[in-house]
């Protein structure tokens, strides 16, 4: 039932209207906006004063007169339309549907603004999520229930990585698995990128997208990742679905953040960002994980634009304190054309020692891995070294760890935009640029293993 109109607003400034002397309305609530032509927009309640209330405009605030603009609180949150028919389908950031196929009847209406699964209610994550990706199933694997994010930068490929993860990520055994994928912010072509790669590669059909352009107003982008999460709850919890949501890009959410708060005229802090930043990043990647007794889990790969290649910028700092891990691109790795980028050093999966292993992936996953992380890293200063002293003046054991870095980067790490791997296929390659090394220096993995693989 619709509350009471209230006729001409005492200012309008930015995407901000301001209405004196309402009863009854509440932060969060859903408003329609009638301008002098008739013509309805929607907005949300952002803040309640004791003789006022700031309202947000999701289609911005231009040609509303302050005098003639008309406001009804309708006294209920944005909500977002869930059925199983949402499988396939792309829509805005708002949950209107995108792809010209009508709207979806017969779904239930559910507030996005969800709440941080309760910690007593958790259960611990185990079993994978396959992403066929060597460098993320082998070393940072992501697990069922984990938010992993991914800490990119300007001009990297991290929307193609973004695409192939979508595509072709897979879970073990018969049950259901599905994608939703929410572009924040993003370039007109990146939205026709994303389009065309998600509709062509892999089932899209067990695919939801959710896309916000760069053009479209900003207070869209806050709402962008909440209809993912909603819908990925509803495919989790009520449909017992595994889900992973991924998210791109987190910095233009933050940027949207910024932007409202400025406006609004909010007191900033680092960097201008508000003060509130933590706990808003908080309440979108707790809402991830596994809840006991349900049979189905949650999983989070948001993706964020480091500013200047900078990991101490707010954004990955504070993610980083939120979430499980980190997976990061290299600049370096890129300009050398190895995709996917991943730099593994500067990499972690924190969930990762307790679902690999004999039972989730392979028994010699973890010694194999380990072995990776310190041949790599001492093939990296052999390396630093070799540029110093030239590679003449090393060792025969530091030319093979040299030529060691060579192969991991290019045989293991490097693999096709549209290849695939199975965790097999990743661990058997390792083996076989690991057999390259002298015995003395594999001190991660047991004679036994060496044997076994010595014979392949």
């Amino acid at each position: 039932m619709l509350k009471t109109e209230y006729i001409g607003v005492k200012n309008i400034e930015g995407p901000f209207i301001l209405v004196e002397n309402v009863s009854g309305a509440g932060c969060g609530e859903l408003v329609e906006i009638i301008d002098s032509d008739g013509k309805t927009r929607h907005g949300q309640v952002k803040t309640v004063g004791k003789n006022a209330i700031l309202v947000q405009v999701f289609n911005g605030t231009g040609r509303l007169v302050p005098k003639t603009t008309s406001v009804r609180f309708l006294g209920r949150p944005l909500e977002v339309t869930l059925s199983e028919n949402m499988l396939g389908r792309t829509f805005n950031g708002l949950g209107e549907p995108r792809d010209g196929l009508g709207t979806i009847y017969g779904g239930k209406k559910v507030d996005i603004n969800g709440l941080p699964l309760n910690p007593t209610a958790r259960q611990y994550p185990k079993n994978c999520i396959h992403t066929g990706i060597s460098a993320i199933d082998t070393l940072t694997s992501l697990i069922r229930g984990q938010k992993l994010p991914i800490f990119s930068g300007n001009g990297l490929p991290h929307n193609q990585l973004a695409v192939q993860i979508a595509t072709q990520s897979e879970i073990s055994g018969d049950e259901q698995f599905a994608v939703v994928f929410a572009g924040i912010g993003i370039k007109h072509d990146d939205a026709a990128f994303f389009t065309r790669e998600l509709a062509a590669k892999g089932d899209s059909s067990n695919i939801v997208t959710f896309l916000n352009l760069a053009d479209e107003p900003v207070i869209e982008r806050i709402a962008t990742p909440r209809m993912a999460l909603t819908t990925a709850e509803y495919l989790a919890y009520e449909l017992g679905m595994h889900v992973l949501v991924i998210m791109t890009d987190i910095t233009n959410y933050c940027e949207a953040l910024r932007e409202l708060g400025s406006a609004a005229g909010e007191v900033p802090s680092r960097k201008g960002y508000p003060a509130y930043l933590y706990s808003d990043l908080a309440s979108l990647y707790e809402r991830a994980g596994i809840v006991r007794g349900s049979a189905g889990s949650i999983t989070q790969l948001p993706i964020l634009s480091m500013p200047n290649d900078d990991i101490t910028h707010p954004i990955p700092d504070l993610t980083g304190y939120i979430t499980e891990g980190q997976i990061t691109l290299s600049r370096e790795l890129d300009s050398k054309n190895i995709y996917p980028p991943i730099g593994v050093l500067t990499s972690l999966s924190r969930l990762m020692k307790d679902s690999i292993g004999e039972g989730y992936t392979r028994k010699d996953h973890p010694s194999v891995s380990s072995q990776l992380f310190a041949s790599y890293s001492r093939a990296r200063e052999i390396r630093s070294l070799a540029e110093v002293v030239g590679e003449d003046e090393l060792s025969a054991d530091d030319r093979k760890l040299l030529q060691f870095g060579e192969l991991f980067e290019n045989k293991f790490l490097a693999q096709g935009k549209r290849e695939t791997r199975s965790i097999d296929e990743s661990l058997d390659t390792a083996w076989e640029i690991l057999k390259t090394l002298p015995k003395t220096e594999l001190t991660r993995v047991s004679a036994q293993e060496i044997e076994e693989h010595a014979k392949g």
